[in-house]
């Protein structure tokens, strides 16, 4: 655990740099695996906090059995972990069901996140997270908490027209099931590079009286090259052009890109508006998990997690 104590050393390379908003706003940060990025970490209590959420993200063509396996791997180490339940990808409510035995049984999960998934065909009953919570089904196992995604810069897949109308009632109609259940909701969001777009997105959701909390994603430190490929691939909009003009100048293109500006800003405007409804942080780890959790340690990400968060 002698990473977990980087921070706290008087006369360490980082002592005096943490900023404490940035630490407040660290706090309770979560992150993504894979199975297959997993296997090559070989223990996570070197790495994160204890507490933290791991989000497991069920990429097309994973098999179950492998889901399981790292979400029981890693809660027995004493992390919290959120497996994805893409609709696309679960053929009807007998595998929904299914997947969610197994996750209970073996590996004690409480908790999930329901997305549509990157499948553009559904695969058999499901479309949308809202088939899925319509369901009942995980209320019916006892999921103490269900995140659902969230796009500050829109969503071209549910609105190709880029007007947002779809995304918007989508919202509404998660907010009502937060109001009428007793799910403990949040969203979780596609990754952004810029801050203003960010705030003014959750400022939007406010007034439009959407006040489920809000996890942002923010991409962890990866080579800009990487970083440009996976923000095309996701269909991230108007921040790119943050990564376009840093490509711009060769004396920074080999240079890996840390997302130290805009977590900076963000938590900055947390600090002066306690109310901002982004109250976490979670990283997607496009460099790495490993380089990932040390930047987070070296900004002061050490904190544990919330247990209402």
């Amino acid at each position: 655990m002698a990473l977990l104590n980087f921070k706290k050393t008087p006369e360490g390379p980082v002592a005096g740099r943490i900023s404490p908003e940035v630490e407040a706003f660290l706090q309770g940060y979560s992150i993504e695996v894979m199975p297959r990025t997993a296997e090559k970490v070989e223990n996570f209590r070197d790495l994160l906090p204890e507490g933290t959420r791991v989000y497991i993200a069920h990429i097309e063509g994973t098999p179950i059995e492998d889901m399981v396996a790292t979400a029981k791997r890693l809660n027995a180490d004493g992390f919290p972990v959120m497996p994805h339940f893409p609709a696309r990808i679960i053929h009807d409510r007998a595998m929904l069901e299914d997947w969610i035995a197994r996750y209970q049984g073996e590996a004690d999960v409480k908790q999930a996140l329901l997305l549509a998934g990157g499948v553009t065909t559904p695969h058999g009953d499901f479309d949308s997270s809202m088939q899925l919570l319509e369901t009942g089904a995980f209320d019916k196992a006892g999921f103490t908490r269900l995140h659902v995604a969230g796009h500050p810069e829109g969503n071209k897949d549910i609105d190709p027209d880029g007007r947002g109308i779809n995304v918007a009632d989508a919202l509404r109609w998660k907010q009502d099931f937060a109001n009428r259940t007793d799910a403990q909701m949040a969203l979780a969001t596609q990754f952004a590079f810029e801050a203003q777009p960010i705030i003014e997105w959750a400022d939007s959701l406010k007034a439009a009286g959407i006040d489920l909390p809000i996890h942002i994603g923010i991409a962890g430190p990866a080579k800009l090259q990487t970083m440009i490929k996976f923000a095309v691939a996701c269909g991230v909009g108007a921040s790119l052009r943050v990564l376009q003009r840093r490509a711009k100048d060769v004396t920074k293109l080999l240079l890996p890109f840390e997302p130290n500006d805009v977590i900076a800003e963000l938590a900055a405007h947390k600090a002066a508006n306690p109310d901002f409804n982004v109250t976490n942080v979670h990283f997607f780890p496009l460099g790495g998990i490993k380089t990932n959790a040390h930047w987070a340690i070296e900004n002061g990400g050490a904190a544990a997690q919330p247990a209402n968060a």
